[in-house]
């Protein structure tokens, strides 16, 4: 799924005036991850909560009313003068590159309803250990994605056009194989342990993890927001985007110890962390062989097609972030056990934590004329040090003798 956005970001390296276009994208998505992250901990909801068949009804109907009320707050920001003031004042850029940013939002947001109902499915199937087809439909996303970023580029629609076209016909296309092979593989746990689950149940758990994603989507825009003020800015911008995209890949694979405790219980921790361990090395190993060799250049360059300044930043971006799965995946160990609790207040505490280090950090160093792209890539990982430090305190206060 991940890998598809190095796709997107290939494409746009191949448009006339490639770093406005990064960075606008950059920017544009940055401002709209905060909505559709608040929908990213949906698997983890249906994976608990839906193990009945009214625990799946309920459970859908709570996954789309909260995707109702998010569409209206996100249409209410793209609609109305409130977007323009405040992506003016967040971000400090002119008129026009507010005006680009905003039509991005405008055509984005159809995915928040396509990706809460497909969050809410690959919960499902996580649940019923069909980790193996999630694969192959996400690999269905991917084919989808690269075909219309191809058709887009060749064809000569516009950078928005090809991007969110790609992204809303990826979405469509894996929400519709998603429902079928739900349809034909799902099967419920042997007991439903969700018979009565309440909205207020529902919202106990979700509002906290709800928060944690948020506080995720909002650390890249926070970042974006410092080093816009920055000379250069928009090729630090475009270059910490491509990094941070490409080292995602590895958080993604680290962020899936969320579903682990969920799925597996809280037993046997011995073997189980010994598991979390060697997957933290094994992504790390391969981050340092892409970081340290000529394989960045090959892939950033030769496969993404970047050039120059923009290049040669987003390699040093990517060593940088050679320290993020150890980091990931301890916190996601904990997030798992705090989740399989149904304890999550700790995460959102962490969450935002995070997001208050960071922009403290980066404040301290734009002050002192060292912010830049690597030294804010090191403030995006202190941020997760504090929120692992938050929820190793949370598991501690809460976890049975």
């Amino acid at each position: 799924m991940v890998v598809a956005g190095q796709f997107q970001n290939g494409a746009l390296a191949r448009y006339p005036n490639a770093v406005m276009e990064l960075a606008v994208f950059a920017l544009a998505m940055g401002t709209f991850g905060p909505f559709r992250a608040t929908l990213n901990f949906v698997s983890q909801l249906s994976n608990v909560f839906a193990r009945s068949p009214q625990g799946q009804r309920r459970t859908f109907r709570f996954v789309m009313l909260a995707c109702a009320v998010i569409t209206s707050l996100f249409l209410v920001i793209v609609l109305t003068p409130v977007g323009s003031w405040v992506l003016g004042a967040v971000y400090s850029i002119e008129a026009a590159v507010i005006d680009r940013i905003l039509e991005y939002l405008y055509y984005l947001s159809p995915l928040i309803f396509l990706h809460g109902g497909r969050q809410y499915l690959l919960g499902l199937l996580v649940q019923s250990r069909l980790t193996g087809w999630v694969t192959i439909l996400n690999f269905i996303y991917l084919g989808t994605v690269i075909a219309v970023l191809l058709l887009g580029f060749n064809i000569g629609w516009r950078p928005v056009e090809t991007l969110v076209g790609a992204q809303i016909s990826g979405a469509i296309v894996h929400l519709m194989v998603l429902y079928r092979a739900k349809q034909q593989l799902y099967q419920l746990p042997e007991a439903g342990s969700t018979e009565n689950v309440s909205f207020r149940a529902l919202f106990s758990f979700f509002l906290p993890v709800t928060t944690t994603g948020v506080m995720f989507a909002i650390s890249r825009p926070v970042l974006y927001a410092l080093m816009a003020r920055t000379p250069d800015a928009l090729i630090g911008i475009a270059a910490m985007r491509v990094g941070f995209d490409f080292s995602f890949i590895f958080q993604s694979a680290a962020n899936q110890f969320r579903h682990f405790f969920v799925t597996f219980g809280d037993d046997d921790l011995r073997a189980k962390q010994l598991f979390m361990v060697l997957v933290a090395a094994g992504l790390t190993l391969m981050m340092l062989l892409i970081a340290v060799t000529p394989l960045s250049h090959f892939i950033l360059s030769d496969l993404i097609g970047l050039k120059a300044q923009v290049l040669s930043m987003s390699v040093d971006v990517i060593g940088v972030m050679c320290l993020l799965p150890a980091i990931i995946v301890l916190r996601n160990y904990y997030h798992g056990l705090l989740m399989h609790h149904r304890k999550t207040t700790g995460m959102a505490l962490g969450g935002m934590l995070r997001v208050a280090g960071i922009y403290v950090i980066a404040s301290a160093l734009l002050s002192l004329d060292h912010l830049d792209h690597i030294t804010a890539t090191f403030v995006l990982l202190s941020g997760f040090v504090l929120e692992t430090l938050v929820v190793v305190v949370a598991w501690n206060r809460i976890k049975p003798s």
